[in-house]
């Protein structure tokens, strides 16, 4: 069978990441989030987000080795608990290290890297400036994971957190290593020295021009734009940030969808479990439009990728692809309706 993503992506294709990144820094919440993972694996029979452990904001100043040899227990606990059982979707469970110039940098790899590369889905690096810096992380993580027992090179997520790696984004981005960006908003703000005020941290009511919030400060809607389009340059994952609002499920859900419809992001930081539905409804496509990308999927199979007509309209490789992104996107998010396509190509 010639299947879409070999036919229509080719080398072109961007790895499928869940459209959700949750993030956890307290071992209480992480062996809650772990647990609802698998639950939500049980609930939609696929992997809807990931689980991101976080050791740069989550550790205690001066605390950072005990709490990298937690994380590793938690996910060595959690691969002996899928071993034990007939699992045919795997978690995904990925880990934040402190930044490459941090003290606690190289412990961090060693630790988690040397002791748990195989259970890891991807390892996120914040605070990457240059490329130099990326190449630096490289070396240690790549020495680190010789000691353990992973076959493929670790995929590696960069967190854009300046000025500086806004102007560096296409070099960084462009690495063959680099799976995904996310924008680090916070930081970002905060190393504008005040020139940017508070307001661009949050997500205001109307997000109006003048309310100089995350959705309409222009430096900051620049900087999400050159990362989302460097991105999908390059054939990666742009991720975007969090929502500090999480007890206002509407406006985390208009958010997001800002993100994915307006913006071009692939996927979003989650950093509450009540932001995690939100996300997957806002990322993920209209019923009708799923339909109709299963309807010109399946039949653009049946046609050997020749040119067809549906409805009237001529439909041949160029609106192929967008359709079967689509299909994708809705795999993604547990949207995809049980019907010809979902049978034929996501078995």
């Amino acid at each position: 069978m010639t299947h879409p993503r070999d036919v229509l992506l080719g080398a072109a294709a961007v790895a499928p990441l869940p459209v959700c990144d949750h993030y956890c820094g307290a071992e209480s919440r992480m062996v809650k989030s772990l647990a609802m993972q698998a639950e939500f694996i049980q609930e939609f029979g696929t992997c809807v987000f990931d689980v991101t452990l976080d050791c740069e904001d989550g550790a205690r100043v001066g605390a950072e080795k005990d709490h990298a040899f937690m994380v590793l227990a938690l996910i060595n606990k959690a691969q002996s608990a899928i071993k034990s059982v007939a699992c045919a979707v795997l978690p995904r469970v990925a880990v934040r290290v402190h930044p490459v110039d941090h003290p606690a940098f190289e412990q961090d790899v060693e630790i988690l890297v040397g002791g748990a590369a195989q259970a890891l889905c991807h390892l996120m690096i914040p605070k990457v400036d240059s490329l130099a810096e990326l190449e630096r992380a490289l070396v240690c993580i790549d020495r680190a994971a010789q000691s353990s027992s992973r076959i493929d090179p670790l995929p590696i997520h960069v967190l854009i957190e300046s000025p500086a790696a806004v102007h560096c984004v296409a070099d960084i981005v462009a690495h063959p290593r680099v799976q995904s960006a996310s924008f680090g908003l916070m930081d970002f703000v905060s190393a504008h020295g005040g020139a940017i005020p508070a307001s661009a941290m949050g997500v205001s009511a109307q997000s109006l021009p003048e309310d100089l919030d995350q959705f309409s400060h222009p430096l900051v809607v620049r900087a999400k734009l050159e990362i989302a389009a460097t991105c999908h340059a390059f054939g990666k994952v742009a991720s975007h940030c969090v929502v500090t609002e999480f007890n206002n499920a509407a406006v985390l859900e208009t958010a997001a969808r800002r993100a994915s419809r307006t913006l071009g992001f692939g996927r979003m930081w989650s950093i509450h479990p009540d932001q995690i539905r939100p996300i997957l409804a806002a990322f993920a496509p209209d019923l009708t439009e799923v339909v109709h990308a299963s309807r010109i999927i399946c039949a653009a199979h049946a046609a050997d990728w020749a040119p067809i007509s549906v409805n009237g309209t001529l439909h041949d490789r160029a609106s192929y692809r967008y359709f079967w992104q689509i299909l994708v996107r809705a795999h993604q998010t547990a949207r995809l309706p049980p019907d010809d396509a979902a049978q034929v190509f996501f078995r």
